[in-house]
């Protein structure tokens, strides 16, 4: 990865950090799930309203490092509008770049997370807006917790 590349990832990552979208409760909201990584503090809940299989809105609140919260703010621009299968995909693409470092044939701000590979611990601030998400869609209660998932 040249160095301009580098930095213009690192620059989308800083921009959803420092200022996020989609963040705050959903009123409307017809799924919603926790997300929590003990390993590192991070805590996520994920809102988003269905209509049909399709993300008709989704948004995020919580609290953790600047890999997690730019990964929930990015998260939720990219899965707005798709469908529930097309969300599960896009999971497992993002999840296949942050685990492998690479990057997607197209160019696309989920590539700004390919370096997050090269720190493990990572993996699950990147990932646990994800599984939260995944979640909400499922319906399922639970608590999506990093320590159940491999990453």
């Amino acid at each position: 990865m040249s160095a301009d590349l580098s930095d213009l990832y690192q620059n989308v990552i800083l921009d959803h950090n420092r200022r996020p979208r989609n963040r705050g409760k959903l009123p409307t909201a017809n799924r919603s799930a926790h997300g929590d990584n003990p390993s590192c503090g991070d805590q996520c809940d994920v809102f988003l309203r269905l209509d049909g299989d399709r993300i008709a809105e989704i948004t995020f609140d919580g609290s953790g490092c600047a890999i997690s919260q730019a990964s929930a703010s990015l998260m939720t621009t990219q899965l707005k509008g798709k469908t529930t299968t097309e969300a599960e995909k896009l999971y497992k693409e993002f999840h296949e770049i942050v685990t492998s470092g690479k990057e997607p044939e197209e160019i696309s701000d989920l590539a700004a997370f390919a370096g997050v590979h090269a720190f493990p611990a990572r993996i699950k601030c990147a990932t646990l807006s994800w599984h939260a998400a995944l979640n909400a869609i499922k319906g399922d209660a639970a608590q999506a917790t990093t320590e159940s998932h491999k990453d």
